[in-house]
């Protein structure tokens, strides 16, 4: 795993994409603290954080597009999966590689706590709780991401499709707002990542959320595992 993960970390910067999300990244989220926070001469984070769901929504895709579609694409699928090394080692190391960067560009919230040391009292648990909302997110979203990249060789094909099923999930509360069953209701709200997230984003810890979203970066890494295991032998 240690090979692959050092690979695709080299992969990211040599490529460029480490660079564009950074930045992206790095400049929306200056945005929205910006105009959540420092406009409104407050140190709370929460409405930043909860804004920052939709770019994370359409930045992971770019993160995740080629980790999969690239080596079938490039016909070097064959050589890795034939490779001395489980396909758990060769998903997770491109997983924690991108998880990797992705927790480099959220630590920035670091930096904003610098200038919110200025403005007034930090309350700590508060913006952690935010920081680990969005890490928890993130995991689950770069599994789902991963495991789209497994379906097909087009990069941006792959872009395109992430967005749209991380969108779908976003609209998950729009969907059970219109629900008039109840039982239903809660079946749909089960499945939101959203909910879940603004949870924690107003500073409710809540380890069912906790386990909603490691149990989804599993579910779908699992299934790229599926995905390459049927291409090895197909």
């Amino acid at each position: 795993m240690g090979a692959i993960y050092r690979r695709e970390m080299g992969a990211f910067f040599t490529s460029g994409v480490a660079y564009v999300f950074l930045t992206v990244f790095f400049l929306l989220s200056g945005i929205f603290f910006y105009n959540g926070v420092i406009l409104s001469g407050t140190t709370e984070t929460s409405n930043m954080f909860g804004s920052m769901f939709i770019i994370v929504l359409f930045l992971i895709p770019i993160l995740t597009m080629k980790l999969m579609s690239e080596e079938k694409k490039n016909r070097t699928d064959q050589g890795l999966l034939t490779a001395p090394v489980g396909l758990w080692s060769i998903v997770l190391g491109k997983y924690f590689s991108a998880l990797t960067l992705f927790i480099i560009a959220e630590s920035i919230v670091f930096v904003y706590s610098i200038i919110l040391g200025y403005l007034g009292n930090i309350v700590w648990t508060t913006l952690l709780g935010n920081y680990f909302a969005m890490l928890f997110l993130g995991a689950g979203f770069i599994a789902i991401g991963i495991f789209v990249s497994s379906l097909t060789e087009n990069q941006m094909a792959s872009a395109v499709a992430s967005m749209l099923v991380l969108f779908m999930l976003y609209l998950l509360d729009t969907f059970a707002a219109n629900i008039s069953n109840e039982t239903l209701k809660k079946i749909v709200l089960s499945f939101s990542f959203y909910s879940k997230y603004i949870e924690f984003t107003r500073g409710v810890f809540s380890l069912p959320s906790v386990v909603f979203f490691i149990s989804t970066a599993f579910l779908f890494n699992f299934f790229t595992v599926r995905v390459l295991d049927k291409r090895r032998w197909g």
